[in-house]
């Protein structure tokens, strides 16, 4: 069976919105400064696709191979947040406005799991019995 031209419509459409859209898009390449802090970019993606056609059978024979159609999609790219890494620490900073409650306390678990990590770190080393000597004469 012949594959109908809507499908081709589709196939092209669908090709490039791939090729704008991959994981590099929303988490950005690494960027390596001297200090050796990494910074990775965060974009949000939104994106639409439409398709459609017609086929114009009708009483007159010469019409019955004719196609009208068409295909269109739209891509929105916006940075929200870039994730700092430096000296095994990752910090977030959000672009955005940060209204919601619940995007507050996502955008701050990394440094409250970083501090965290480092009172217990600190703790532990703190537990540890310091070995003295004996007093003099004995």
């Amino acid at each position: 069976m012949a594959e109908h031209p809507i499908q081709g419509l589709m196939s092209v459409t669908m090709d490039k919105i791939r090729q704008m859209v991959d994981s590099n898009t929303i988490i950005g390449k690494p960027i390596k400064t001297d200090d050796g802090t990494t910074i990775l970019p965060v974009s949000k993606l939104s994106f639409g696709f439409a398709s459609g056609g017609t086929d114009f059978n009708g009483k007159n024979p010469a019409n019955k191979d004719l196609f009208g159609g068409g295909s269109g999609a739209g891509v929105n790219i916006q940075p929200v947040a870039f994730l700092v890494v430096k000296d095994g620490c990752v910090r977030t900073i959000q672009l955005s406005d940060t209204s919601n409650s619940i995007d507050r306390a996502l955008t701050m678990l990394p440094e409250l799991l970083d501090k965290v990590s480092l009172l217990v770190k600190n703790k532990g080393e703190a537990q540890q019995p310091e070995q003295t000597a004996p007093p003099a004469g004995e």
